[in-house]
């Protein structure tokens, strides 16, 4: 499996990372295109915005905002239905990690649905929430993890 990371630098990879995070979140899992979509997706913010292409095909996206001065928020981590259990995510993970390196970050913190935790903890991301919290209508954990 080959895949190409790509470090969104314009409004048509923005559009690519934000449509799948459209058939991810708000199509398959019910989220409000109005929770989903923030000030965050823009090229002039201050997050940066990576997309995965797989066998042609844009496949999966995620975003960095920074949590506080030394640590890294993953966010919308969206890997779309037929790339799913290929690797994929994990490539993300690893290009999204490599990202906050570069930013001279020490630690990434990410809020997981509950069912892709032990996805993250393979990854060597610890739960740090005493208990599941909800987010737009999922039930979530903090994790985070030394970079």
């Amino acid at each position: 499996m080959a895949a190409e990371i790509i470090n969104v630098s314009t409004e048509e990879q923005l559009q690519q990372a934000l449509d799948i995070r459209k058939d991810v979140f708000v199509l398959e899992q019910k989220v409000p295109i109005d929770l989903e979509i923030d000030d965050y997706d823009r090229l002039e913010s201050d997050a940066h915005h990576i997309l995965i292409k797989s066998e042609g095909q844009y496949a999966a996206t995620g975003r960095i905002t920074y949590y506080n001065k030394d640590s890294a928020k993953m966010q919308r981590i969206a890997v779309r239905k037929p790339f799913r259990s290929k690797g994929i995510g994990r490539v993300l993970m690893m290009a999204l990690e490599a990202q906050a390196r570069e930013l001279k970050l020490q630690y990434s913190v990410l809020d997981a649905q509950v069912q892709a935790e032990a996805f993250y903890r393979k990854l060597g991301y610890e739960t740090i929430s005493d208990e599941p919290f909800d987010d737009a209508g999922i039930p979530h954990v903090r994790m985070k993890k030394e970079l």
